[in-house]
């Protein structure tokens, strides 16, 4: 039988390929919606460019979403990469500014029995705290290559804990025990008084390595109570 050109509706499937039938001998496709009229003699050649045609259509849309997520990717790298950045170390607020700096290269170094050392900026007044009370300090904690790790000053508050109660770093207890209300000392710890199991990084802040030295500058604002002890005594 003389084969005819022919018209077939067939639907197109959801991943946009090529969809073809045999009706009569005749083989026709739909691409993307367009409906293709063919002959026996016009197969060959339309099947071949609509073969081409979407090779190219897939082509571009993945170097398109290749792009797309590259670009996303770079942007979450970088936003990640700005928060951690973090203040700069001479933005960052100190106990201990240049000038202070300066002056700590003419105050003698006190070094006690445990290995901790420690150089007064101020000397208080007043007694030094009872192993057990409460104390209010400000501090700030750096490792020796002057980077802050930790800080009261940035969250705005001091830190009150039970001064040689095992609450804090052996360092840092043994240090402020015996400054006096109104001090600022530095306080250079070794790592054996500092932290056994380190401290991850942070955004911003440098990673503590385990038994590593630490430096801290601590100013003893007030002891809770110390103050109305003395006030009933006199």
């Amino acid at each position: 039988m003389a084969s005819s050109s022919s018209t077939l509706l067939l639907p197109l499937g959801s991943s946009g390929k090529r969809i073809s039938a045999n009706y009569q001998g005749i083989s026709c496709a739909k691409v993307r919606g367009v409906l293709v009229r063919c002959s026996n003699s016009e197969l060959t050649v339309k099947a071949a460019r609509s073969r081409g045609y979407m090779d190219q259509f897939c082509l571009t849309k993945r170097r398109d979403m290749i792009g797309l997520l590259l670009g996303v990717s770079s942007l979450v790298i970088d936003s990640f990469e700005a928060e951690g950045a973090g203040l700069p170390p001479e933005e960052k607020p100190r106990l201990c500014d240049g000038s202070c700096e300066k002056e700590l290269e003419n105050i003698p170094t006190v070094t006690t029995e445990s290995g901790l050392q420690y150089k007064d900026i101020k000397v208080g007044q007043g007694p030094s705290p009872p192993v057990g009370f409460q104390v209010a300090a400000n501090y700030v904690a750096m490792v020796p290559s002057g980077q802050i790790f930790d800080s009261s000053l940035e969250k705005g508050q001091v830190y009150i804990f039970r001064v040689g109660s095992g609450q804090v770093i052996k360092g840092l207890d043994e240090g402020i025990l015996s400054m006096k209300i109104g001090g600022k000392r530095r306080l250079y710890i070794p790592g054996s008084l500092a932290f056994p199991k380190g401290l991850n990084s942070a955004p911003g802040r440098p990673r503590v390595a385990p038994s590593s030295p630490v430096i801290f500058d601590v100013s003893l604002e007030y002891v809770p109570g110390l103050e109305i002890e003395e006030i009933e005594e006199e």
